[in-house]
């Protein structure tokens, strides 16, 4: 019995499909007497001509139409067979949640560094408030999250720190002390714009926001400018055009507590791993705690 070589009968479909000998040499990487050869050879094997000579262009005889229509059966099935057989890459996507106070570019570069040496994990990054992020952790619906919060922690956590907040400024920006300060922030929603806002009250010192935005390069841009200051942990306070206020005429404001949580369960050790290289990357002073299940250890 004759076997018929599917690369002869991809050729045919080639022709068919693009109508035309050229393009179909162009989409198999061959050339156009390459082809003509093929479609010769495969009308020899079958004894009828698949190709309508006589009419212009590339046209099916009603035998040429019946091959073409089986060609394409078997060639579905021998894809799906080579699609059963060969072995698989299996990839793991990681879900990652952070406030948005937290500076997603340094959690990207954690990530990063997984990446390089585990090129098979995938990484789905998304940012949410801290409420919705424990019930993800809970629900087993995100396998680490980066939280900041005022309070300190509320769940067991893998890591947690705390870093002094501070005022931020350009070098020649001054406040009178009888004017309102101008604030750029994320705004009261979020929570080192909270902070900023709740120590000034306080003081009762009047303030006035100027600016407010998600992103933090376009609030350093306007506190570069002058036009106001802003209340940022001091490991975030390295933005271009900017200094941390040592002396600033304004009030003291708290340190604030960040926290890395670790789904349990299965791969622990993995998700252990990634979240040593994200706070790596997030480098907070001093050296962060390591929980685990209430034990409190120096983390390495």
């Amino acid at each position: 019995m004759t076997n018929i070589p599917t690369d002869l009968l991809r050729t045919l479909i080639a022709v068919v499909d693009l109508r035309s000998f050229t393009k179909a040499a162009q989409s198999l990487g061959v050339t156009q007497p390459a082809v003509s050869a093929q479609i010769k050879r495969l009308q020899g094997m079958l004894g009828a001509d698949l190709l309508d000579k006589s009419a212009p262009g590339v046209s099916l005889t009603s035998s040429g139409e019946l091959v073409v229509n089986y060609a394409r059966r078997l060639l579905s099935i021998n894809d799906q067979i080579l699609d059963i057989a060969s072995p698989k890459i299996e990839t793991k996507t990681i879900r990652v949640g952070a406030t948005g106070d937290i500076t997603a570019a340094a959690v990207a570069a954690g990530i990063g560094a997984v990446r390089a040496s585990q090129p098979d994990l995938q990484f789905h990054l998304y940012v949410a408030g801290a409420d919705d992020l424990l019930r993800d952790l809970r629900e087993g619906e995100t396998d680490l999250a980066i939280w900041a919060s005022s309070t300190g922690p509320s769940l067991d956590t893998r890591y947690f720190w705390t870093e002094p907040m501070v005022w931020v400024r350009a070098p020649s920006m001054e406040i009178e002390s009888n004017r309102p300060v101008p604030l750029a922030s994320y705004g009261e929603d979020h929570l080192f714009g909270r902070i900023g806002i709740n120590a000034l009250s306080q003081a009762n010192r009047g303030y006035e926001r100027v600016f407010t935005s998600l992103s933090l390069v376009a609030l350093g841009n306007v506190v570069a400018a002058g036009a106001a200051v802003m209340a940022l942990p001091r490991s975030r306070a390295s933005l271009p055009g900017l200094e941390v206020w040592e002396d600033a005429p304004l009030p003291k404001l708290p340190d604030v507590f960040l926290g890395l949580y670790v789904r349990d369960g299965a791969d622990m050790q993995e998700r252990e791993a990634i979240a040593e290289a994200i706070v790596a990357a997030l480098n907070p002073p001093p050296v962060p705690t390591s929980l685990s299940r209430g034990h409190r250890t120096s983390a390495a």
